[in-house]
């Protein structure tokens, strides 16, 4: 196959309408983090309250993806596209005009649900219009430059924009993009066929919403007893799920090799990474004395080479396959910041800072794109949404929890540098553990395709049955 990319008119115009989607939210997000003390002083958020206008986001965002990914299987994912897109413009004029901390952080929670709806609603919808194969790996790839682009565009125009206008302006940017792809949508976009009479599984959505979002709340806010009660809801969804006769979310996907270890290697990419990120931006700006500006070029240049990753990485996924692109990726994320561990506190360190973090990126982003095709590979038709839903839960979860987790190891030592080498030694740990794992599991698979047949739907409590 050649290497471009042959679209008709409208493949393009729906590419620019889903990835566009993508690449609006991240931009909006990586602006709000520039943006957040201007944001705090304008309507009187405290300094110590500034992390919830991340958390009111992420724990809707998290929490809701699998249910709105199974429910655009269920109902329609154009429609429910087209009902997160219209939420988030919503939201964002709410948040543009908002005045006080409690109208800011219902905004924030509003966008939260906005991108659970829409972000897996878009993958589905682009898994429909590209068959399995070297052109999907490839859309997928552009869908990780957009992603990332939109990172590197917010940080390094964020301060800018909220300088010239304010912080209003981060909200109010997503208003007239979101209008245009509600326009656009309905005329490019056909729906998916929803099954008859469809019952939704009340008990699976209420257990696994709420334990995913107690999970994450114990994270943000170090609850253990929010922690424990996020456990025995996940327990119980599962056993809702073994014995419902219609799941949301059938545990024979769970079962899945590609799904299961494509869905772990992506948590720990993004766990790892987002935390990484965090904890630099604390050593550039508390160690190094750097300016929230300047720290926002060191992030952006490399960001150039995670866009770079998003276009390379669909091209060797083509030619190498998902399994061994996504190991090395990984590999590549973690082996690059072994020399971070022995960073000091002079700004000569910059010279060391700024490749690892150019080689990281990349890493990163070529993993990102492989587990989206791993975690997507290999479904029925109507299990797109529901595997989105898991691929975008898995982002936002891993996302939230962290930089809590890795903030709590830097915390356990009496100075910020031998905090922050502890921390990136155990995310370097962490990711090539990760690697390792999911390069065993994913090589049972190919050696034993036996046990990844899918079954039919509704099977899962005569195998269970059977088994037992």
């Amino acid at each position: 196959m050649s290497d471009d990319i042959h679209l008709g008119r409208r493949e393009r115009l729906i590419l620019f309408v889903l990835l566009g989607t993508g690449f609006m939210l991240s931009v909006d997000f990586s602006i709000l983090n520039v943006a957040l003390p201007d944001v705090g002083s304008g309507v009187g958020l405290s300094r110590t309250a500034l992390p919830w206008v991340a958390s009111a986001y992420a724990l809707p965002a998290a929490g809701f993806s699998l249910l709105f990914g199974r429910l655009g299987d269920l109902f329609g994912r154009r429609r429910l596209f087209l009902a997160g897109v219209a939420l988030l413009l919503l939201s964002s004029l709410l948040g543009g005009m908002a005045d006080s901390p409690q109208l800011l952080l219902t905004a924030r929670a509003l966008q939260g649900f906005a991108t659970a709806m829409a972000t897996p609603a878009a993958l589905s919808l682009l898994l429909g219009t590209f068959k399995e194969g070297p052109t999907r790996a490839r859309v997928l790839g552009l869908n990780g430059a957009l992603l990332s682009g939109g990172f590197t565009v917010g940080a390094l125009v964020g301060g800018t924009l909220v300088s010239v206008l304010s912080w209003r302006a981060a909200f109010f940017l997503n208003v007239p993009f979101a209008a245009l792809i509600l326009l656009l949508t309905p005329a490019l976009i056909t729906d998916n066929a929803p099954p008859h009479r469809v019952k939704l599984d009340i008990p699976g959505a209420v257990t696994v919403s709420g334990g995913l979002l107690a999970v994450i709340y114990a994270a943000v806010e170090k609850s253990a007893p929010a922690g424990i009660a996020g456990a025995v809801l996940l327990a119980a969804f599962w056993v809702v799920e073994l014995r419902s006769p219609a799941p949301l979310a059938p545990v024979r996907i769970l079962r899945r090799p590609t799904v299961k270890w494509g869905n772990a290697a992506g948590f720990v990419v993004f766990t790892m990474e987002t935390a990484m990120i965090f904890l630099m931006t604390l050593y550039l700006q508390g160690v190094l004395g750097l300016s929230p500006l300047v720290t926002g070029f060191v992030f952006g240049v490399p960001g150039l080479a995670a866009m770079a990753a998003g276009v390379i990485a669909g091209r060797l996924i083509g030619r190498f396959g998902h399994r061994d692109v996504l190991v090395a990726g990984m590999a590549v994320q973690s082996l690059a910041m072994v020399p971070l561990l022995f960073v000091g506190s002079h700004r000569i360190a910059l010279a060391v800072v700024i490749p690892v973090l150019f080689v990281s990126f990349f890493g990163h982003v070529t993993a990102i794109v492989a587990y989206t095709v791993t975690g997507t590979t290999g479904l029925a038709e109507d299990e797109h949404g529901l595997a989105t839903g898991m691929t975008s839960m898995t982002q936002q979860v891993a996302i939230s929890v962290g930089i809590p987790i890795l903030s709590s190891v830097a915390a356990t030592q009496t100075s910020q540098m031998s905090g922050l080498r502890l921390a990136l030694g155990v995310d370097v740990a962490v990711t090539a553990a990760g690697l390792t794992l999911t390069w065993l599991g994913l090589t049972r698979h190919r050696r034993h395709p036996e046990h990844t047949e899918p079954l039919p739907l509704g099977s899962e409590r005569q195998l269970t049955a059977s088994k037992g």
